[in-house]
């Protein structure tokens, strides 16, 4: 599966842009990552990815961007590159890495393409982010400090139970230098979290090197059965940032804009709320609105201009309706995402879950989760990374149906994992259904 995505963005006419991917195991995104890459699922209407590539687009200085990751090139993934380029009117490349290389290794081992361009600057984003992408403001952020470091980390503030699951920056307040940085401490360090999402001066290749070489020369030592590949292995957050700190090369900037994780389907729909609501200024076109002989809208819904929604439907708040689905008169789907192809029968119910492919739900149904949503009383709260199981059981999250999954007419199917191409012939109530 595709997971870090990481961007160059360039502050001079000619520059060029990079965006880079690898691809972590994907494990909680299952059975979803089954079909589709986690970067290439559809947030909010239109795939991770897309957010993060118009992002770049709106940056005036941004001549090309490159996914790099260690992922199996595939149709979907082509059509995707196509389509955006098109799209945005923007030069769009995908670099496979040889093997997964850490979230410093792929832009150390494609540096001669990433300064092709001769670029002042590039960005750098992690897949996994949904984000307002304050680009430009980093930029200017950037520029406003002039030659004074090789690196920008965005950042942005958590609760300080929470703060231990990211990399914790601690700062020099008047300045925005980073002093220190930890990932994912076990103790308290500081409520500024890093957020993915960077930007490099070309000067980072030096000090990329510098571990490069002291690596290669640790393996060296090790013995002959150790590889070039693993000296390439290099990880920004632990073989970087705290180099640069040292150095007083990096500098963080705050935002006060949303920013969240995908790492699991239930942060799927919570990265799509917060999409959604940010369609209100970016892309009011894609919001459905309230009309006569058209289903009843409640809050932010996308529908796709394909699927074919019965008048008496209910949707919102928080719904994403993909291409070509279908739903029946009297039905009632909130704080969802239903995806290509997926038919909701007559008067059925579906709640806080993920509707697959394919899938149908039959009349009467009704398909629900518990949602996993940050704490609403806590400003800088985030959405935790639940395990699958606590206390030798099924942890209550959204239900997930995955591609073709047959749920027939008037059962419950409720805080449960259903893998494709299942019929289901009762009520199911926290389980995994193989």
């Amino acid at each position: 599966t595709l997971g870090h995505f990481r961007v160059q963005t360039l502050g001079k006419p000619n520059a060029k842009g990079a965006c880079l991917l690898s691809p972590p195991p994907g494990t909680r995104f299952r059975p979803l990552s089954f079909e589709v890459a986690k970067p290439l699922f559809p947030v909010a209407g239109v795939p991770v990815l897309q957010h993060l590539v118009e992002a770049c687009a709106k940056v005036p200085d941004i001549k090309e961007v490159l996914l790099i990751g260690f992922y199996q090139p595939n149709e979907e993934l082509s059509r995707f590159l196509a389509s955006a380029q098109q799209e945005f009117k923007i030069s769009l490349r995908y670099l496979q890495e040889f093997a997964s290389l850490g979230t410093g290794g792929g832009i150390y081992h494609f540096r001669d393409q990433i300064l092709s361009g001769g670029p002042c600057a590039f960005f750098l984003m992690n897949a996994d982010v949904c984000s307002a992408f304050p680009l430009a403001d980093i930029l200017r952020f950037h520029r406003r400090h002039g030659d004074s470091h090789c690196g920008i980390i965005l950042g942005t503030t958590a609760n300080r139970k929470q703060s231990l699951n990211y990399g914790c920056i601690v700062e020099n307040p008047e300045t925005n230098e980073v002093l220190h940085f930890v990932e994912k401490p076990s103790t308290f360090v500081s409520e500024i979290i890093n957020c993915g999402i960077y930007l490099f001066t070309p000067e980072i290749f030096g000090h990329l090197g510098t571990v490069f070489q002291r690596n290669q020369e640790e393996r060296l030592q090790e013995g002959p059965l150790c590889t070039r590949q693993m000296a390439e292995v290099i990880h920004l957050e632990r073989d970087i940032f705290t180099m640069l700190a040292a150095h007083k090369q990096l500098y963080v900037y705050k935002t006060q804009h949303f920013w969240s994780q995908i790492k699991s389907a239930g942060s799927a729909i919570y990265g799509s709320r917060l999409y959604l609501k940010q369609y209100h200024e970016t892309h009011p076109e894609r919001l459905a609105t309230n009309q006569e002989g058209a289903p009843k809208i409640i809050g932010d819904v996308y529908i796709h201009q394909t699927a074919n929604v019965d008048p008496t439907a209910v949707l919102g708040p928080n719904v994403s309706i993909g291409k070509g689905v279908l739903i029946g008169a009297g039905v009632r789907v909130r704080e969802s995402i239903v995806l290509h192809g997926a038919v909701l029968q007559d008067h059925c119910c579906v709640l806080n879950s993920i509707v697959g492919w394919g899938s149908v739900i039959g009349k009467w149904a009704r398909v629900e989760g518990s949602p996993s949503d940050p704490n609403p009383n806590d400003p800088y709260a985030k959405i935790d990374s639940e395990t699958l199981f606590r206390d030798g059981s099924l942890t209550p999250s959204i239900t997930i149906l995955g591609c073709n999954v047959n749920i027939p007419s008037e059962v419950i199917i409720r805080n449960s994992i259903v893998l494709p191409h299942k019929d289901l012939n009762r009520s199911f109530k926290n389980q995994i259904i193989l």
